[in-house]
């Protein structure tokens, strides 16, 4: 006779307490990520399986959406949104381990909702500076052009477009007379803007970005149309591209191998940031799409351009622009005020 531990549970679930899964999440996670990140994930799920004590679950078998739903009220009221999102990723990772161990029910990961943070937020430590994003655009530009890494990285930099309304481009939504792209709120077809209706917009891309586009449409674009219909301008095999893989080309592009030399000391063949899919991140110099956003709006401002015109154009409100958005130093501040002194 088995062991109650491992009795059958809700026909397809194996019964399993959250200190078993703990345990053996942990002794899984151990070899593939840095110690740091093992001690982070360590602690949440500590606190998570204590928390679930309290509510006197004692089987990984019972957790439903409603209780996940409660431990992030629960947490919302300790930590600030950008931990408590950190944290709620660490969880999510640990339920799809779970579920693949018959302990939770498969897809129980998708209803752990992270709360929305200040726009700009999570991009405060972070941005890609001018100097690397011209090394990097001038490489694929020589190697890869047009290719969809190419023009991702391109808009990115050139218009501070946001991860989500760069998933949400069609086709059909360029507009060759202008040289633009119409960025559309539509989150009945499941491409919502951040900012709603209020974040829809024309983004003018000027003669040669938009040419561009225009070549990757051509020559590179899967064509594929959505569950929906729609014609995605960024495409897989698959369909719309997904908020993943555009993290992973902001991750692995601005891995510094692989467009120049590694400033770390590393061998590709050893590194643990490079080959292996979804593994660009764990690069020291690796960037978020948040750093792209960021340091074009940076880039802008220190060009010159007004900061009312990047706020319509990036589609962020002054405040947080100043707030979170504008890197630049005292000194390139005053340059740019001195500049439009001097003409006057």
């Amino acid at each position: 006779m088995p062991e109650p531990s491992h009795e059958r549970h809700r026909d397809h679930l194996v019964s399993m307490t959250p200190e078993e899964g703990l345990q053996r999440f942990l002794e899984q996670r151990k070899p593939s990520v840095a110690k740091s990140t093992y001690q982070n994930n360590r602690t949440t799920l500590e606190q998570f399986v204590g928390w679930l004590h309290d509510q006197e679950v004692d089987d990984l078998n019972d957790l439903t959406g409603r209780m996940l739903a409660d431990y992030v009220h629960h947490r919302r009221q300790k930590v600030k949104p950008i931990s408590l999102q950190k944290e709620l990723s660490a969880i999510r990772v640990a339920l799809e381990y779970w579920a693949d161990l018959d302990a939770v029910e498969p897809g129980l990961r998708e209803r752990v909702h992270a709360p929305e943070v200040v726009d700009g937020a999570e991009a405060r430590d972070v941005k890609v500076d001018d100097e690397t994003a011209e090394e990097i655009l001038d490489y694929l530009e020589r190697y890869h052009r047009a290719t969809r890494d190419h023009v991702v990285l391109e808009l990115w930099w050139h218009t501070g477009l946001r991860l989500g309304g760069t998933r949400a481009l069609d086709v059909d939504d360029l507009r060759p007379e202008d040289e633009a792209l119409a960025v559309k709120h539509r989150p009945q077809t499941e491409t919502p803007l951040k900012n709603k209706q209020s974040g829809e917009r024309w983004v003018w891309l000027g003669e040669r970005l938009f040419d561009l586009v225009e070549e990757y449409i051509e020559v590179h674009r899967i064509d594929v149309t959505d569950e929906h219909g729609r014609e995605p301008l960024f495409t897989t095999r698959q369909g719309r591209v997904s908020d993943s893989t555009l993290r992973d080309i902001s991750y692995r592009w601005t891995q510094p191998c692989r467009w120049s030399e590694c400033p770390h000391d590393r061998e590709q063949e050893s590194c643990e940031a490079y080959g292996a899919p979804n593994t660009p991140s764990k690069c020291p110099s690796a960037k978020s799409p948040h750093g792209w956003r960021r340091g074009s709006i940076t880039d802008h401002l220190a060009r010159g351009v007004s900061p009312e015109v990047v706020s319509e154009r990036a589609n962020v409100s002054l405040e947080v622009l100043y707030r979170h958005y504008d890197a630049r130093q005292p000194d390139e501040k005053m340059a740019v005020r001195r500049e439009h002194l001097e003409k006057k």
